[in-house]
C-alpha cells in the first residue's frame, strides 16, 4: 500500500476492528487502541477472553461485530493470522493491518485475492503519526 492509499485509508475509515486487544494499560495494542481512539476512530475490541476494552463491547470473533469495519488491526502472532483474516473476509474490510512483528503471506495473499488491501509489519499509530501529522 503507497502512502498516499494509506493517507486516503486514514481520512476515509471510521470502524477499525482491534484483533487482540487487551485490557492491560502497559501492552502495546491498548496504548495503540487509545491513541486510534484519541484522533476519532471507534476501536472495535476483538477478544474472546473479555467482554469490555475501554469504554467499548469486546466481541469473541469479527464476525460477531454488527457494524461494517474498515481496518481489521491484528495484534497476534503471526500463526493466528490465517485464521483471523479468514474471519476478517466474512466482514469483508477495506484492510487488513498486521502490526509490527505480525508477517503472514499466505493470508496477506489471501485477502489481496479477495480485493482487501493488507499492511504487514507496519504499527497503525506510527503510520497515521507519520503521514497525518495533525494527530
Amino acid at each position: 500500500m503507497t502512502d498516499a492509499e494509506m493517507t486516503r485509508l486514514f481520512q476515509t475509515s471510521k470502524n477499525v476492528a482491534m484483533v487482540g486487544l487487551s485490557d492491560s494499560p502497559g501492552r502495546a495494542s491498548h496504548g495503540v487502541a487509545r491513541f486510534l481512539q484519541a484522533q476519532g476512530y471507534r476501536v472495535i475490541p476483538v477478544n474472546p477472553a473479555l467482554t469490555e476494552v475501554l469504554g467499548e463491547k469486546c466481541y469473541p470473533r469479527i464476525e460477531d461485530i454488527p457494524e461494517d469495519i474498515d481496518i481489521v488491526d491484528i495484534f497476534r502472532k503471526s500463526e493466528f493470522v490465517a485464521e483471523v483474516v479468514a474471519d476478517a473476509l466474512k466482514k469483508h474490510p477495506r484492510c487488513i493491518w498486521m502490526q509490527e512483528g505480525v508477517v503472514h503471506h499466505d493470508a496477506a495473499k489471501t485477502a489481496e485475492a479477495a480485493g482487501v488491501a493488507v499492511v504487514m509489519d507496519r504499527c497503525i499509530l506510527k503510520e497515521l503519526a507519520r503521514l497525518l501529522p495533525r494527530y
